[in-house]
Protein backbone atom coordinates (compact mmCIF):
# COMPACT_ATOMS: atom_id res chain seq x y z
CA UNK A 1 0.00 0.00 0.00
CA UNK A 2 1.08 3.26 -1.07
CA UNK A 3 1.84 5.92 2.18
CA UNK A 4 -0.97 7.92 3.41
CA UNK A 5 -4.01 6.59 2.42
CA UNK A 6 -7.26 6.62 3.67
CA UNK A 7 -9.32 3.73 4.59
CA UNK A 8 -13.11 3.46 5.25
CA UNK A 9 -13.99 0.32 7.28
CA UNK A 10 -17.74 -0.95 7.27
CA UNK A 11 -18.93 -3.20 9.82
CA UNK A 12 -22.69 -4.00 7.89
CA UNK A 13 -26.16 -4.37 9.54
CA UNK A 14 -29.84 -4.07 8.66
CA UNK A 15 -30.69 -1.71 11.93
CA UNK A 16 -26.87 -0.72 12.29
CA UNK A 17 -24.42 -0.42 9.96
CA UNK A 18 -21.11 1.00 11.48
CA UNK A 19 -18.60 3.26 9.72
CA UNK A 20 -14.68 3.69 10.45
CA UNK A 21 -12.41 6.25 8.84
CA UNK A 22 -8.64 5.80 9.64
CA UNK A 23 -5.44 7.31 7.84
CA UNK A 24 -2.60 4.63 7.29
CA UNK A 25 0.89 5.97 7.01
CA UNK A 26 3.38 3.03 6.95
CA UNK A 27 2.72 1.78 10.27
CA UNK A 28 1.02 5.07 11.82
CA UNK A 29 -3.05 5.18 12.46
CA UNK A 30 -4.79 8.12 12.67
CA UNK A 31 -8.43 8.41 13.66
CA UNK A 32 -10.36 10.64 10.99
CA UNK A 33 -13.98 9.77 12.29
CA UNK A 34 -16.75 7.02 13.13
CA UNK A 35 -20.24 6.02 13.92
CA UNK A 36 -23.24 3.89 13.47
CA UNK A 37 -25.51 4.58 9.84
CA UNK A 38 -29.67 3.56 10.51
CA UNK A 39 -31.91 3.07 8.29
CA UNK A 40 -35.65 3.59 9.55
CA UNK A 41 -37.04 0.38 11.24
CA UNK A 42 -40.94 0.92 10.15
CA UNK A 43 -39.84 1.64 6.76
CA UNK A 44 -40.40 -1.18 3.95
CA UNK A 45 -37.03 -3.13 3.61
CA UNK A 46 -36.11 -1.19 -0.36
CA UNK A 47 -36.44 1.86 1.35
CA UNK A 48 -34.06 0.38 4.07
CA UNK A 49 -31.36 -1.12 1.78
CA UNK A 50 -31.79 2.53 -0.29
CA UNK A 51 -31.33 4.44 2.87
CA UNK A 52 -27.96 2.29 3.67
CA UNK A 53 -26.82 2.38 0.14
CA UNK A 54 -27.40 6.42 0.23
CA UNK A 55 -25.89 7.15 3.37
CA UNK A 56 -22.83 5.11 2.47
CA UNK A 57 -22.45 6.53 -0.58
CA UNK A 58 -22.92 10.10 1.37
CA UNK A 59 -19.65 9.00 3.13
CA UNK A 60 -17.43 8.17 0.13
CA UNK A 61 -18.46 10.89 -0.80
CA UNK A 62 -17.26 13.11 2.11
CA UNK A 63 -14.36 11.01 2.79
CA UNK A 64 -12.73 9.59 -0.49
CA UNK A 65 -11.24 6.63 0.68
CA UNK A 66 -8.76 5.06 -1.00
CA UNK A 67 -9.77 1.52 0.00
CA UNK A 68 -13.20 0.27 1.42
CA UNK A 69 -12.67 -2.91 4.00
CA UNK A 70 -16.26 -4.83 4.84
CA UNK A 71 -16.69 -7.05 7.39
CA UNK A 72 -17.95 -10.39 6.32
CA UNK A 73 -21.14 -11.34 8.53
CA UNK A 74 -22.39 -14.29 9.14
CA UNK A 75 -25.56 -15.51 11.36
CA UNK A 76 -26.29 -19.12 11.36
CA UNK A 77 -29.43 -19.38 13.95
CA UNK A 78 -32.03 -17.65 12.30
CA UNK A 79 -32.27 -18.26 8.12
CA UNK A 80 -34.66 -15.36 8.10
CA UNK A 81 -31.72 -12.63 10.06
CA UNK A 82 -29.15 -14.19 7.84
CA UNK A 83 -31.41 -13.36 4.73
CA UNK A 84 -31.89 -10.00 5.57
CA UNK A 85 -28.44 -9.32 6.84
CA UNK A 86 -27.42 -10.54 3.21
CA UNK A 87 -29.60 -7.84 1.40
CA UNK A 88 -27.95 -5.66 3.78
CA UNK A 89 -24.44 -6.23 2.72
CA UNK A 90 -25.33 -6.48 -0.57
CA UNK A 91 -26.75 -2.78 -0.54
CA UNK A 92 -23.81 -1.74 1.56
CA UNK A 93 -21.48 -3.53 -1.00
CA UNK A 94 -23.01 -2.17 -4.39
CA UNK A 95 -22.16 1.59 -3.04
CA UNK A 96 -18.71 0.47 -2.14
CA UNK A 97 -17.51 -1.30 -5.44
CA UNK A 98 -19.16 1.96 -7.15
CA UNK A 99 -16.87 4.65 -5.65
CA UNK A 100 -14.40 2.61 -8.18
CA UNK A 101 -12.09 2.04 -4.49
CA UNK A 102 -10.90 -1.00 -4.24
CA UNK A 103 -13.23 -3.47 -1.85
CA UNK A 104 -11.72 -6.22 0.74
CA UNK A 105 -13.73 -8.61 2.75
CA UNK A 106 -12.63 -9.59 6.02
CA UNK A 107 -14.28 -12.52 8.61
CA UNK A 108 -14.82 -11.69 12.26
CA UNK A 109 -11.88 -14.05 12.53
CA UNK A 110 -9.50 -12.04 10.45
CA UNK A 111 -10.16 -8.41 12.19
CA UNK A 112 -9.73 -9.46 15.66
CA UNK A 113 -6.87 -11.35 14.98
CA UNK A 114 -5.36 -8.44 13.33
CA UNK A 115 -6.70 -5.76 16.12
CA UNK A 116 -6.62 -8.45 19.47
CA UNK A 117 -4.04 -10.82 18.66
CA UNK A 118 -6.63 -13.40 19.19
CA UNK A 119 -9.72 -14.39 16.80
CA UNK A 120 -12.42 -15.41 19.10
CA UNK A 121 -11.97 -11.65 21.39
CA UNK A 122 -14.79 -10.52 22.60
CA UNK A 123 -16.49 -7.41 21.57
CA UNK A 124 -15.39 -4.85 24.71
CA UNK A 125 -11.96 -6.48 23.81
CA UNK A 126 -12.12 -4.85 20.33
CA UNK A 127 -13.19 -1.57 21.52
CA UNK A 128 -10.50 -1.33 23.79
CA UNK A 129 -7.53 -2.61 21.31
CA UNK A 130 -9.14 -0.13 18.84
CA UNK A 131 -9.39 3.11 21.55
CA UNK A 132 -5.78 2.50 21.99
CA UNK A 133 -4.38 1.52 18.78
CA UNK A 134 -5.89 5.18 17.29
CA UNK A 135 -5.28 7.10 20.76
CA UNK A 136 -8.69 7.56 21.10
CA UNK A 137 -10.05 9.01 24.77
CA UNK A 138 -12.76 6.63 25.28
CA UNK A 139 -13.53 3.06 23.65
CA UNK A 140 -16.01 3.91 20.56
CA UNK A 141 -19.55 2.08 20.49
CA UNK A 142 -19.59 -1.50 19.46
CA UNK A 143 -20.40 -1.18 15.62
CA UNK A 144 -18.47 1.53 14.81
CA UNK A 145 -15.37 0.00 16.77
CA UNK A 146 -15.70 -3.48 14.29
CA UNK A 147 -15.86 -1.00 11.33
CA UNK A 148 -12.76 0.62 12.69
CA UNK A 149 -11.49 -2.73 13.21
CA UNK A 150 -11.92 -3.67 10.22
CA UNK A 151 -9.99 -0.16 8.75
CA UNK A 152 -7.35 -1.35 10.59
CA UNK A 153 -6.71 -5.11 9.45
CA UNK A 154 -6.92 -3.78 5.80
CA UNK A 155 -4.50 -1.44 6.83
CA UNK A 156 -2.32 -4.24 8.30
CA UNK A 157 -2.99 -6.45 5.32
CA UNK A 158 -2.18 -3.80 3.03
CA UNK A 159 0.89 -3.27 4.50
CA UNK A 160 2.58 -7.07 3.33
CA UNK A 161 4.19 -7.11 -0.13
CA UNK A 162 1.83 -9.46 -1.25
CA UNK A 163 -1.15 -7.89 -0.43
CA UNK A 164 0.01 -4.44 -1.80
CA UNK A 165 0.87 -6.84 -4.91
CA UNK A 166 -2.93 -8.19 -4.89
CA UNK A 167 -4.27 -4.34 -3.98
CA UNK A 168 -2.50 -3.22 -7.13
CA UNK A 169 -3.87 -5.83 -9.61
CA UNK A 170 -0.47 -7.87 -10.30
CA UNK A 171 -0.13 -10.50 -12.41
CA UNK A 172 -0.54 -13.96 -10.40
CA UNK A 173 -1.48 -12.61 -6.85
CA UNK A 174 -5.55 -12.59 -6.36
CA UNK A 175 -7.65 -11.84 -3.05
CA UNK A 176 -9.77 -14.41 -2.30
CA UNK A 177 -12.46 -14.90 0.58
CA UNK A 178 -10.09 -12.63 2.26
CA UNK A 179 -6.90 -14.87 1.96
CA UNK A 180 -4.00 -14.22 -1.06
CA UNK A 181 -3.52 -16.57 -3.56
CA UNK A 182 -0.50 -16.93 -5.41
CA UNK A 183 0.33 -18.92 -8.78
CA UNK A 184 4.06 -19.84 -9.55
CA UNK A 185 5.19 -17.62 -11.11
CA UNK A 186 4.14 -14.88 -8.15
CA UNK A 187 5.72 -17.52 -5.82
CA UNK A 188 9.14 -17.43 -7.82
CA UNK A 189 9.06 -13.68 -8.28
CA UNK A 190 8.65 -13.39 -3.90
CA UNK A 191 11.38 -15.94 -3.88
CA UNK A 192 13.85 -13.56 -6.19
CA UNK A 193 13.12 -10.63 -4.39
CA UNK A 194 13.67 -12.34 -0.91
CA UNK A 195 17.11 -13.61 -2.23
CA UNK A 196 18.00 -9.40 -2.94
CA UNK A 197 16.84 -8.44 0.12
Amino acid sequence: MTRGQTLLGVDPGLRRTGYGVIRSDGAQLAHLAHGVITAPTAAPLPERLAALFDALTALITKYAPDAIAVEQVFVNTNAQATLLLGQARGALLAAATRSGAPVAEYTALQVKQAVVGYGKAQKAQVQEMVRRLLALAEPPPPDAADALACAICHAHQSRHPLAAAALANVSGVTRRKGRLRWDAAALAQLSRNGEQR
